[in-house]
């Protein structure tokens, strides 16, 4: 059996590389080093010519953390600290509809969860400040210890629902690390799963009619807590067997 094939969405920015300005596909190796650790083999997909035929080649498909989404996807005004890549919302918002449509085994991680309510007609939070009044879920003082060199991060913890599969795959509790302003309001055709108890949050997803599809709004992949990776590897190992 071959390792399942893992893809990743990816940002474009411009950089310095050496004495070349140019722009790159851009995403955190703790991504791929997390799929790789998980089982899976990671790829990237960039959000330039986007089109649903890579996800022919996929058997699962990660949908990573980053900037906003752009209100104007549930017909919202931006709030002023919101900042948008529309090219990247609509690759995302695009190849998410289709996966799911094809039942094809996700993981959307902080950005990537809220693209899937937002994917399936629900809507965000922008600004969490504004509704809980603090900024603990993007910033903690000192050292996050679940996060290596991750300041910024919040630390907090989640409860899950005893019915949900997410109860299946961490039990009732555990202790997340965060970097987010914008939160899920409105989860679409998804089911919120887990919360933060102290504001209550939204901080897992699930999809209820598919085999496996899973938000969380945390960073997992800057963590040695890799069992939603380990998950999404298995159910995608399905698709990965080679029949004799």
């Amino acid at each position: 059996m071959r390792r399942p094939l893992i893809g990743l969405t990816s940002y474009a920015q411009q950089v310095q590389y050496g004495r070349n300005d140019l722009m790159a596909a851009m995403l955190p190796m703790t991504y791929v080093k997390a799929v790789h650790a998980a089982g899976g083999r990671a790829v990237l997909i960039t959000p330039d010519d986007p089109g649903t035929d890579v996800l022919e080649s996929l058997d699962g498909i990660v949908f990573t953390g980053g900037g906003d989404v752009d209100p104007a996807a549930w017909k919202a005004e931006r709030h002023p600290a919101t900042e948008v890549d529309e090219v990247r919302d609509a690759a995302e918002l695009m190849l998410m509809r289709a996966a799911l449509d094809l039942d094809l085994p996700v993981l959307g991680v902080c950005r990537g969860m809220q693209v899937m309510a937002v994917a399936t007609g629900g809507s965000l939070h922008q600004h969490l400040p504004d509704l809980v009044g603090h900024e603990r879920h993007r910033a903690s003082t000192g050292t996050d210890p679940l996060a290596a060199n991750a300041s910024d991060y919040g630390r907090h913890d989640v409860v899950i629902d005893e019915n949900s599969r997410a109860h299946q795959l961490f039990g009732r509790t555990l202790t997340v690390n965060s970097f987010h302003h914008q939160a899920v309001a409105d989860p679409g055709e998804f089911v919120p799963v887990g919360w933060c108890p102290d504001d209550r949050v939204v901080e897992i997803l699930e999809h209820p009619d598919r085999t496996f599809a899973l938000g969380v709004q945390w960073h997992p992949e800057r963590t040695t807590d890799l069992r939603s990776f380990t998950a999404l590897t298995e159910a995608a190992s399905v698709g990965a067997i080679i029949p004799a």
